[in-house]
């Protein structure tokens, strides 16, 4: 009994001195935000205060010891970040987690990123440069001399931070626009569809922008045939090598498996912004909304941060508060005393896809119009955590880089002993001065003054909408987009012959040509809005591409801003907060006349009576639709694509747009829904997604919640992967919503886990008063921390869920907490 008591004593030592080793370690993790923090390589004192709303204010003497110190900052709260997405635009993820990043490495390796970024570097301004160096300073700094202890992404794999250079901030940049920038992902999906479709079931499938006819008449299906392009359909699979065991905690990371996949979509990708006139507020002032969507993560995209700064001799001064990117020293999206800004998504085609021919006496060779020409090549060595280095040859061609090496998504449809394809992207060339516009913004105080700083702004083209004290506002869309020759019958919608010359890009649009509402249209108007939808005119001489995003958001909040005539912050959070889906009530019908023999159908449609489209968490009727829609899709499509085709390009791509051309269009619909009709098409999927609910909610479809299978999951990276760690690093919260709604919540029906979990939605929300902007507001979905255990870590979900707001002020009543930076 003693030998017991003693064992048991002994345990609970442990146990209690485990306890508070993880609490000192836990304590240590936690950044210094009071005091004094002593460093050489500042200039003059300055300070680093927290307000009530947690947002981070910095004030310097100059810029650069205010860019040091927000590199500082930065690290202090997202140094996992920062070092995760380095890896990441390097192509050096596998030297941590083995094989299951190394698609990712070589993707972002044959990309170049980094070799751009050296180059657009080299073109920027000497200030600029100094600049972007004195952030990298701070985070370096940051990592050499502070006695905050590493957080426990590093010490549970094993790795220190890397050093972050200046250069690393100009390919975030850059990164951002692989994210948002371009289309190769869709021109793929077209070239892959059609190995099996026609040219008109293509355009069924994947139909032009509402109310549009087919840009061209050309026929890819006829045209590839006639090249051959295709990897003969009896090949056997290739089979890739056996991998070798793997010692990373992290065996599959399906997110960013999922993230390098859906590069060059823009499916969903987008946000929504607006700005109403003072004719149309009840202050007399404008309003401007904003809410970005992009990919939910833990921590979040985001860290609010406000930078002050004296004028210099002959110089102006800086104070902007605002949304910044780690990794990037400016505030992206926000406000001075004088103006705010905001940004949507534009999503012109601004990459292009090239077959190009092999020499078949030369595999070294490719054609050009001129004649046979040789492949430029350079070696790349990815390190790869328990295997041996892989060495990758990265080919270019006069477009850009080969992107079809060493990618089984590509080999497994293009005859790769014919055929390369090659990938032009407007963001790699070297003028991109994206950086040096994201700086000179954080000076305007009017909307003139934006609209001058962004004329250096490159990649990815954004739909700006500004709004100053004066009451002047303007929409532009800023950026470059290419122009295409009039012989062009590709348009950029499917991989062209890359020995053509009338396939290559011929110039580009002028910044004249760019879409732009001018102050005077608004005020006429009332607000002008923007939602990814079309914004440049079919009357337009430029052609700037047709994968728009659907406009059932935009519809959707013109008729909102239409509905009040004098708007106030209250009406503008009501439109961010709508969740009514115009896509559902477009195809409600025709679940509501579906007729089932399943033993729940009578109860579920019980459930859909009075629905109207409002897509509530707390509801049945909008989990039983989405269920239906997702296996209404699955049951028209899959068969005609197959399996493996379907499996690759579902997901991101919803084909919600297809679908309802196969419901409405009788001719289409005789071959989506053959064999078996349409109206058995639709009676089987109620079946299949009626037993798919039963398994995961009960047998009571009154009981059912669309907000249990669609909960916001902000992912970590990478132990979001991890279910043990998962639970303690993602970020989780119920939400209403679906893709099409203006409160979005994007979700990837093709998850094997979580098929309706939101993934992409509003990364945060931003409300500007422009008659009183010390009332702007803002919210996102996680916390200023990225620190997992700190109580800043998630301290923002549920007002994000619930569409509440934080105060965004560049003078706050009090300080919650108060540091200095010294030399």
């Amino acid at each position: 009994m003693r030998i017991l008591r003693n064992t048991l004593r002994v345990v609970v030592a442990i146990i209690l001195l485990a306890a508070l080793a993880l609490f000192i370690y836990a304590w240590r993790s936690q950044p210094k935000l009071d005091g004094e923090i002593r460093t050489e390589n500042i200039g003059a004192a300055t300070q680093v205060r927290r307000d009530a709303s947690d947002v981070t204010h910095i004030e310097a003497k100059t810029v650069r010891d205010a860019y040091f110190a927000l590199g500082y900052v930065h690290a202090q709260e997202r140094t996992w970040q920062l070092e995760f997405n380095r890896r990441v635009m390097h192509g050096e993820l596998s030297e941590v987690f083995g094989p299951a990043t190394l698609e990712t490495d070589r993707t972002l390796r044959k990309l170049g990123v980094m070799l751009a970024a050296q180059s657009q570097w080299e073109k920027l301004p000497r200030e600029a440069q100094d600049l972007l160096q004195a952030y990298a300073n701070g985070i370096n700094t940051f990592h050499a001399s502070s006695a905050q202890a590493l957080p426990p992404e590093f010490h549970i794999l094993g790795v220190k931070p890397g050093r972050w250079e200046p250069q690393d901030s100009v390919g975030w940049a850059m990164m951002m626009a692989l994210d948002l920038g371009g289309n190769w992902g869709t021109e793929f999906a077209r070239f892959s569809a059609l190995q099996r479709l026609d040219t008109a079931q293509l355009w069924q499938l994947m139909p032009p922008y509402p109310g549009e006819s087919p840009v061209t008449s050309a026929d890819f299906a006829k045209i590839y045939r006639d090249l051959g392009v295709y990897r003969a359909s009896e090949a056997k699979t290739a089979t890739a090598p056996e991998a070798l065991p793997s010692s990373s905690l992290v065996a599959a990371m399906p997110d960013l498996e999922a993230w390098t996949k859906g590069l060059g979509h823009l499916e969903g990708i987008g946000s929504n912004n607006w700005v109403v006139a003072g004719t149309h507020t009840q202050s007399g002032k404008p309003l401007l909304a904003n809410d970005p969507h992009l990919g939910l993560s833990a921590p979040a995209i985001w860290y609010f941060a406000r930078i002050k700064v004296p004028a210099p001799a002959g110089g102006k001064p800086m104070d902007v508060i605002g949304a910044t990117l780690p990794g990037l020293p400016s505030v992206v999206l926000g406000r001075t005393a004088g103006v705010a800004w905001g940004f949507t998504n534009t999503g012109p085609d601004v990459q292009d896809l090239y077959l190009e021919q092999i020499n078949p006496a030369n595999p070294a060779q490719y054609r050009t119009p001129d004649g046979w020409a040789d492949f430029k090549s350079r070696r790349e060595t990815i390190r790869i955590k328990g295997q041996p280095d892989e060495t990758l040859v990265v080919r270019t061609t006069r477009h850009g880089p080969v992107m079809s090496d060493a990618n089984p998504g590509y080999e497994q449809v293009l005859d790769t002993k014919k055929y390369a394809l090659a990938l032009r992207w407007a963001a790699v060339d070297a003028d991109n001065t994206t950086v040096v516009a994201g700086v000179a913004a954080n000076y305007a105080q009017t909307v003139d003054e934006v609209e001058a700083a962004f004329a250096a702004y490159h990649s990815p083209m954004q739909n700006l909408v500004a709004a100053d004290t004066a009451g002047r506002t303007v929409y532009r869309a800023i950026g470059k987009v290419p122009k295409r020759g009039p012989d062009n019958d590709f348009w950029g919608l499917a991989p062209a012959p890359g020995w053509e010359a009338k396939y290559d890009w011929t110039g580009w649009i002028t910044p004249e040509g760019n879409p732009r509402v001018s102050h005077e249209a608004i005020q006429a108007k009332g607000w002008v809005a923007t939602a990814n939808q079309r914004v440049q005119p079919l009357s337009s001489p430029d052609f700037m591409g047709i994968d728009w995003v659907t406009p059932e958001r935009f519809d959707r909040i013109e008729k909102l801003l239409a509905a009040t005539p004098k708007h106030t912050a209250q009406s503008m959070r009501d439109v961010q907060a709508d969740t009514l889906s115009t896509a559902t009530q477009r195809l409600l019908p025709v679940l509501q006349k579906t007729v089932s023999t399943h033993s729940l159908a009578a109860r579920a449609q019980e459930q859909l009576k009075g629905f109207d489209g409002v897509m509530r968490a707390e509801a049945a009727a909008p989990a039983i639709f989405a269920y239906w829609a997702d296996e209404l899709t699955r049951g028209l499509i899959a068969p005609k694509l197959g399996d493996a085709r379907f499996k690759a390009l579902y997901g991101k791509r919803t084909f919600r747009a297809g679908l309802q051309v196969m419901l409405e269009d009788a001719q289409a619909g005789a071959f989506w829904c053959a064999p078996l009709g349409c109206g058995e098409q639709s009676s089987r999927a109620l079946s299949r997604a009626l037993d798919r609910l039963a398994a995961e909610q009960g047998q009571d479809p009154a009981a059912w919640r669309w907000g249990t299978p669609h909960i916001a999951i902000s992912g970590h990276k990478p132990f979001g992967n991890v279910p043990m760690l998962a639970k303690f690093f993602d970020v989780t919260v119920a939400t209403p919503g679906d893709p099409w709604t203006v409160n979005v919540g994007q979700y990837w029906a093709n998850d094997a886990k979580t098929p309706f979990a939101e993934r992409h939605a509003a990364s945060m929300r931003t409300v500007y008063d422009l008659a009183e902007p010390e009332q702007s507001k803002f919210i996102y979905q996680t916390g200023q921390s990225g620190l997992v255990f700190s109580p800043r870590y998630r301290d923002m979900k549920d007002q994000w869920a619930q569409v509440q707001y934080r105060p965004l002020q560049l003078n706050p009543a009090n300080w919650t907490h108060e540091l200095t930076i010294t030399p």
